[in-house]
């Protein structure tokens, strides 16, 4: 489980590198992505795991649930994550974290 969590974490700094570069981003998409990164450290690096929007907004501090779905459209959109919207207050979204393969293929 340690060479796995260490491994999640180098993946996701890849990721982080690969955001760096990509001018479509702001600060608010960098933010949610690492509020998505701890829930999926939350579910043993098992995808998919499900989110809430309330639970990541707190996360990430984003404020509006504009800017929070147009940031999660935007990540789904531009190969960032699978999401799985639910369209239910009832029911979690379900978030599908990428192979880290994509993050070193899709590098711009």
């Amino acid at each position: 489980m340690r060479k796995r969590i260490t491994s999640e974490i180098a993946d996701y700094g890849k990721w982080i590198k690969r955001m760096g570069r990509d001018e479509r981003l702001m600060a608010t998409h960098i933010s949610l992505f690492t509020a998505l990164f701890v829930f999926f450290q939350r579910n043993e690096f098992i995808s998919p795991f499900t989110v809430t929007r309330t639970g990541l907004m707190a996360c990430s501090r984003i404020a509006s649930i504009a800017t929070y779905h147009k940031c999660m459209k935007q990540l789904h959109d531009f190969g960032y994550i699978r999401y799985q919207p639910s369209f239910s207050p009832k029911q979690e979204s379900l978030v599908y974290w990428p192979d880290a393969s994509q993050a070193v293929n899709q590098a711009g």
